[in-house]
């Protein structure tokens, strides 16, 4: 039987607007065109398992305003399982996105019904998450939730991956038990034990390893993604040049993918190139997660690009 990946996080409704340039603080201006998504870190990432044809289950929470059953119905069609779900009174978390014409963005949070979620709900989600091959999360539910899911997944044996974003001081007792930490170059200097700000990306990699988290993967955006693990020789992962129209849910393609990619046997070296496509091909795409490439598309776009290199070097 294949273990679903279990994914324990925010469900939110993007709202998104378009801007010449991303605004300094008292500016105002005209955007150039506005958009709602399906989003929320943890859906973001669910979808992009999903729609490369893997089976995933969603741990949410929704409002019972109007958001909530859409955002549901989102998740539903793109295929992942929606049946742990639970609806609270009061508001569907949001996001407010700005993006410019470079495809960067700037981002605020309302979690919403996402800011309910406590360590008893883990408790009572136990048997699906026993069932999990891999568990991925983020820091868009409260963090004592966090922290219990992190333990609860060591005590069990079940890797847990942790996008640390929104970036903030992470404790040590978690670090110690996670299986895998995916931040930006951002948020490893946010969550990591250290004060520096001159590290580089190896030197983060090391202090996160010091830390006690067996594997890092460090986000480093085109550039690719350096892997860190405790028994993989450190290793930068080329990212792939296209031109992008929006960043906004590239870290949680790349951590879908990922997940996909090493519950089907890849190494994780091999898992992060495959990642850095995912990540790639959605940054090409505007909103969250209609972003997200379907398992066909990957395969064309790594076999393109395999051409295409073989083709500069002959």
């Amino acid at each position: 039987m294949t273990k679903p990946i279990v994914v324990v996080g925010s469900i939110n409704l993007d709202l998104v607007a378009s801007v010449p340039c991303l605004p300094s603080p008292g500016e105002t201006l005209f955007g150039e065109s506005f958009y709602t998504f399906f989003g929320g870190k943890g859906a973001n990432q669910a979808v992009a398992a999903a729609k490369l044809g893997y089976p995933v289950v969603m741990l949410g929470r929704v409002g019972s305003d109007g958001f909530g059953e859409q955002l549901i119905g989102g998740l539903r069609t793109a295929g992942v399982d929606v049946s742990r779900i639970q609806k609270v009174d009061g508001a569907s978390g949001v996001a407010v996105i700005l993006t410019d014409r470079s495809g960067e963005n700037s981002i605020v949070v309302v979690p919403g019904a996402n800011g309910t979620w406590s360590p008893s709900d883990i408790e009572n989600h136990r048997d699906v998450l026993a069932t999990a091959g891999i568990i991925l999360t983020q820091l868009e539910i409260p963090l004592d939730t966090i922290n219990y899911l992190a333990k609860t997944a060591k005590d069990s044996d079940i890797p847990l991956v942790l996008d640390p974003a929104p970036a903030r001081p992470l404790p040590p007792a978690l670090l110690k038990d996670l299986s895998w930490i995916t931040p930006n170059e951002t948020e490893a200097r946010s969550c990591m034990p250290t004060n520096k700000l001159t590290l580089t990306d190896l030197e983060i990699a090391d202090s996160l390893l010091a830390a006690g988290v067996r594997n890092v993967i460090l986000k480093l955006g085109a550039r690719g993604a350096l892997v860190a693990a405790r028994d993989t020789p450190v290793t930068l992962v080329p990212g792939y040049v296209v031109k992008a129209v929006d960043t906004t849910a590239a870290g949680d393609a790349f951590n879908g993918a990922f997940a996909v990619a090493t519950m089907r046997g890849l190494k994780p070296v091999e898992a992060a190139e495959y990642a850095n496509a995912v990540a790639a091909i959605a940054v090409t795409r505007r909103g969250a997660q209609p972003s997200m490439p379907s398992s066909q598309e990957v395969e064309s776009f790594m076999e393109r690009e395999r051409n295409s290199h073989s083709g500069r070097t002959n």
